[in-house]
């Protein structure tokens, strides 16, 4: 039997332990062994490092996918996508989703993971639609985490949704590391009996569950397992891809993994991943084992920028504090899954209950947006009290919210003027409006400054 391999290092594994700071020309020359080694795909895109690449790399992110697709022809290039929110924080309109999910395909993406926050299936449906029509792998992902309301029927029956949807592959998207090896065994093995689609793994090492439950998914009959490159795998990162091949292929599976590759790749990332820990990049204490994740239920994409968060507000001292108060907040919110944007929610409002010293003295506005149902329906009951604080007498919605929103792009195009050189930037201004248009400013101003010079100009000089 043959598993296939989704290599992380590109986008999650460094997104969960250096808050996707990795710019394109510190890996772009390995990109041609990563092509050879027989990945089932990599992951490169989608999750944070569209907004990272505007926001603190000065990177294209769209020019950023183009060269990795170039230099990586014969591998699935794989992305992360938020449903509805896209790659951002926000419900976005539906012609919105669509140009996106077209333009992303168009620039190099074969396979697109799509998830909800809250597990939401209406906020999944136009971009399984629109990945499906342009000829690309719609991989659709259970948001997994434990809570009084999640359990393995809620999860046979979402994969039952997705399948009728459309669905080319399922994931199991266990972002926090939390899923045990008993766990991955009896909900890998209810979901093969209920799809016959490829179904995928994808977790962390944060807790130390990670190797344990990857063997225990193939056992299962998994049939694609997420590792990172081992000098950028461990703590808040995925397993090593190294050591679950090894095992494998050692327990009778084939990878098809050249291991000389693997072995030219880790020896490119380590000097790296060494001196993103001496430059502060990386903090230590994401790359050790923590086990009350199993209790904080915590990402490590969002352990990572908490340090970072805290650090900037000199409370790091707070940390501990903050990542109790996460698991209340939780509760409060009817136990939403913390991944994007909700473990972002969930995780400013935690840090304001500690630093204001009274719990939702300050309430985000994302809280108030949430509890309104405009990220979809709250998996469990919402604490009633804290709703009547927040809402007063106001109901939530009970419709999909981007059903009530105005098409976007020709706003968009409106706005951005004559700084939009391409259907891309729109929607990186769509998304990221300040950001993007920084971003766009300073491309227009070093273009300014370009000297241009012709064919027989350059013979003059």
């Amino acid at each position: 039997m043959r598993i296939g391999i989704t290599e992380t290092v590109l986008r999650d594994a460094q997104q969960s332990q250096m808050a996707t700071r990795m710019p394109l020309s510190d890996f772009q020359d390995i990109l041609p062994a990563l092509d050879q080694v027989g990945y089932e795909s990599i992951e490169c895109w989608g999750g944070a490092t569209f907004d990272s690449c505007l926001r603190f790399l000065n990177e294209d992110p769209w020019e950023r996918l183009r060269k990795i697709k170039k230099a990586c022809p014969n591998t699935k290039l794989q992305m992360l996508l938020r449903g509805q929110n896209l790659l951002g924080y926000k419900p976005y309109p539906d012609d919105v989703v669509r140009e996106f999910v077209r333009l992303s395909i168009k620039n190099g993406i074969d396979v697109i993971r799509i998830f909800d926050a809250l597990n939401d299936l209406r906020n999944v449906k136009i971009p399984i639609e629109e990945t499906r029509k342009h000829g690309a792998e719609a991989q659709v992902a259970i948001c997994y985490t434990t809570s009084p309301v999640h359990n393995i029927e809620n999860y046979v029956r979402l994969v039952k949704d997705m399948e009728n949807m459309g669905a080319s592959s399922i994931a199991i998207k266990d972002m926090a590391g939390v899923i045990t090896p008993q766990e991955t065994f009896e909900l890998v093995s209810a979901l093969k009996e209920t799809t016959n689609l490829p179904l995928h793994l994808h977790t962390h090492s944060t807790t130390g569950m990670g190797f344990m439950s990857l063997l225990k998914a193939v056992e299962a009959g998994a049939d694609v397992i997420d590792t990172a490159i081992s000098s950028f795998s461990g703590g808040t990162s995925q397993p090593a891809t190294e050591t679950m091949v090894f095992a494998l292929e050692q327990m009778g599976y084939q990878t098809g993994i050249n291991i000389d590759k693997m072995i030219k790749i880790d020896s490119f990332f380590l000097p790296l991943h060494q001196q993103y820990i001496d430059c502060g990049l990386i903090d230590p204490y994401i790359l050790g084992t923590r086990t009350d994740a199993l209790n904080y239920k915590i990402p490590g994409g969002m352990l990572s920028n908490l340090i970072s968060q805290l650090k900037d507000l000199n409370a790091i001292d707070r940390f501990e504090e903050v990542l109790a108060e996460v698991p209340l907040v939780r509760k409060d919110l009817g136990y939403p899954p913390l991944v994007t944007p909700m473990s972002q929610i969930v995780g400013v409002q935690a840090t304001q209950n500690v630093l204001c010293g009274k719990r939702y003295q300050n309430v985000c506005k994302e809280i108030v947006s949430y509890m309104l149902g405009e990220y979809g329906m709250a998996p469990g009951e919402i604490n009633p009290d804290l709703q009547k604080q927040i809402l007063g007498t106001q109901k939530p919605i009970d419709y999909r919210f981007a059903d009530k929103l105005e098409n976007g792009l020709p706003a968009g195009e409106e706005a951005l003027g004559e700084l939009a050189k391409s259907e891309e930037d729109i929607l990186s201004y769509i998304m990221f409006p300040q950001v993007a248009e920084r971003f766009l400013k300073k491309r227009a101003e070093q273009e300014k400054n370009t000297v241009q010079y012709t064919i027989e100009e350059w013979e003059e000089i």
